[in-house]
């Protein structure tokens, strides 16, 4: 266990504390979850940076690297969908999103069974990155609908509304990049995956 794995790891946890501080009434919480949010999102850089600045890259790095980021963007996805959260997400495309995710986590696993260690590639960082923003976008909605307005007293509704709807764009393009980025990884290494489909 090295500084850049312990980083990957730590999505894990931090993705279950962001959730619970989403739902939690008092104030400052909102913006708890967002900047917890960010740093999470910043150690996503972080790892890999350290990891290739020390010469340190790892099998177990390049796999858990992937995999965490799944786990911290799909699980604030789902709790987005709760009837409790103001504002939600499109549930069609929450699906697909967990569709895509499955699909591309099965195809790793085949390959890793094969000695074939399939990490992330340009199409699925430019996916994660966008993930990222979409996802700190609709925390920041919250933090400033509640948290700014006490603080400062203004009516910052049109602001909300306008963080809101990038939230949504970005999401969405989010999606159509992990529909296509997921359909590069099968492509890619389709030769490697069904290569015994017929033994």
């Amino acid at each position: 266990m090295n500084l850049p794995n312990i980083l990957t790891l730590s999505r894990i946890p931090l993705m279950f504390i962001i959730v619970w501080l989403m739902f939690q009434p008092w104030l400052g919480a909102a913006s708890l979850a967002f900047w917890l949010f960010i740093a999470g999102a910043v150690s996503d850089w972080l790892d890999g940076y350290i990891a290739r600045k020390r010469g340190i890259t790892t099998v177990f790095g390049k796999l858990m690297d992937a995999l965490a980021d799944k786990i911290m963007v799909i699980g604030i996805m789902v709790a987005m969908l709760m009837p409790n959260w103001d504002y939600p997400i499109p549930l069609a495309f929450v699906l697909m999103t967990l569709c895509r995710e499955f699909l591309v986590s099965g195809m790793r696993m085949v390959a890793a069974a094969k000695g074939v260690v399939v990490a992330a590639d340009r199409g699925g960082k430019t996916k994660t990155l966008t993930q990222l923003i979409s996802i700190g976008f609709l925390l920041a909605t919250p933090m400033v609908a509640w948290d700014w307005s006490y603080f400062t007293d203004y009516d910052l509704t049109w602001f909300t509304e306008l963080l809101h709807r990038i939230g949504l764009v970005g999401f969405i393009a989010g999606t159509f990049l992990a529909i296509w980025s997921g359909w590069s990884y099968i492509w890619r290494y389709k030769d490697v995956v069904f290569s015994d489909a017929d033994r």
